[in-house]
């Protein structure tokens, strides 16, 4: 080794152990790039043919389908009645963004923001996020200004995801229904259905999107 080799930053190496999508087989050391794999496929050593990793993700059209699904339901699931309540001879109804509006004119504007950020604005953003990137590889929109969304989207991913809190909400649903069975007729509408289905789509798509194999596309 010369001395302008010690002298030359080892910028290669530290690029080579920091690069999520290669990985080293544990039985004969050979790098391998990781790739996607469908659903119940585990990628092989090709020397050894060692188990390296299993990392499922849904096909392209299938996270198209998720996201087409969860944005049919999202306007309903927001907008139309969760709620609807008998008591005394009146009928009250509720919805989701109509509880968090609620919420901030009894003052209470730190938890109405919360609810409305939560339940209602981050996973509709989120949606639109990963549908926008699934046509952009679909379609292979590979010019500088979709590219530039598509590095944008996948950056904000992380945050979009911790702020989507429909769990939260659909567990408040049911204490107050709990709550309230014993003082009042209850009865569930179109919304209770439509945020339901739409809970479980965003569960799917959130399990099913794998940011990795995301950020491996634009590397392509």
């Amino acid at each position: 080794m010369t001395l302008d080799d010690r002298k030359r930053p080892r910028t290669d190496m530290k690029t080579e152990v920091l690069d999520k999508s290669i990985v080293l087989c544990r039985a004969c050391d050979l790098v391998v790039r990781k790739r996607a794999l469908p659903t119940g496929v585990r990628a092989l050593c090709p020397r050894c043919h060692t188990n390296l990793y299993d990392t499922p993700y849904c096909s392209v059209n299938g996270m198209l389908a998720l996201c087409i699904t969860a944005l049919v339901l999202y306007f309903p699931a927001n907008f139309f009645p969760v709620l609807e309540m008998h008591f005394l001879g009146s009928i009250r109804t509720t919805t989701i963004a109509g509880g968090a509006m609620a919420v901030a004119s009894q003052g209470y504007w730190v938890v109405g923001i919360a609810v409305l950020v939560a339940a209602v604005i981050a996973p509709g953003l989120l949606i639109v996020s990963i549908l926008t990137q699934v046509l952009i590889v679909k379609y292979r929109l590979r010019v500088p200004f979709f590219r530039n969304i598509y590095k944008k989207l996948l950056k904000q991913h992380s945050l979009l995801a911790q702020l989507s809190m429909l769990e939260i909400y659909m567990i408040s649903i049911f204490v107050s229904v709990f709550q309230l069975s014993d003082y009042t007729d209850l009865y569930f509408g179109i919304g209770t259905f439509c945020f339901t289905m739409l809970f479980i789509m965003v569960i799917f798509m959130q399990r099913e999107y794998d940011i990795e194999h995301m950020w491996s596309v634009l590397d392509e």
